[in-house]
């Protein structure tokens, strides 16, 4: 069956990608929804611009639609492209999402609406086992943003791997923080993985820091080979 992946480039809607695929689904496209709204409900924002790399990486088609990312109104934006990919006969819709009720029952509603599969493979996932399967996967994942009590400028561009594991396991206890960072704690972004032809670079970045919050901003990146 045809699918597409609602796509941000992060760990959740790499990891609905890789799932779709061992599932059996032939993945016809990614999408990418750019938010001028950074406080967006819906989408993911930060290093947004690297979907484009992810997609070529994959030898995945991307298709990106603008949205204004104003609540409620953003979901007329993406109903748009749901529409346009039906059209282009696909037939199911992946989605990374984990905890956010929110974020899937629009997309479910909105798949229902127009005659779509709603596919959510991560939903209610245990987030420690989650995060453990990245790593044991061998995804190659950063931080891109931070915006959590407990995290300091100090872990954007840091990796996913066990010792993060072990750190967040520690805030989680301390300030309950999710474990997978649901709770817009983190952004992330997927450098490698094992549905990757190719590895993404990053030759240029700085970090973008205001008080108790930042990013990571990319400014030169390339694909190389594996």
């Amino acid at each position: 069956m045809d699918a597409a992946v609602l796509f941000s480039g992060g760990k959740d809607s790499t990891m609905a990608v890789y799932k779709a695929i061992e599932e059996g689904y032939n993945i016809k496209y990614l999408v990418t929804m750019i938010s001028e709204n950074s406080e967006s409900y819906m989408f993911h924002v930060a290093s947004i611009h690297i979907t484009e790399l992810s997609s070529e990486a994959m030898e995945i088609p991307l298709i990106v639609a603008k949205t204004l990312g104003e609540k409620e109104k953003e979901l007329d934006d993406l109903k748009r492209v749901l529409i346009e990919l039906k059209g282009k006969g696909v037939k199911a819709i992946f989605a990374g999402a984990l905890a956010s009720e929110y974020q899937k029952s629009r997309i479910d509603n909105l798949c229902h609406e127009i005659g779509l599969e709603s596919h959510a493979p991560l939903w209610h996932r245990d987030p420690k086992e989650y995060m453990e399967e990245i790593i044991e996967l061998g995804f190659d994942v950063i931080l891109t943003s931070v915006s959590a009590e407990g995290l300091d400028e100090s872990w954007l561009g840091r990796n996913v791997d066990s010792n993060l594991l072990e750190d967040v396991i520690v805030l989680n206890k301390k300030y309950g923080m999710h474990m997978a960072f649901e709770g817009g704690e983190a952004e992330t972004l997927v450098l490698d993985c094992p549905i990757f032809k190719k590895h993404i670079k990053i030759l240029e970045s700085s970090n973008v820091w205001d008080r108790d919050n930042g990013y990571l901003l990319i400014t030169k990146v390339i694909l190389v080979d594996k």
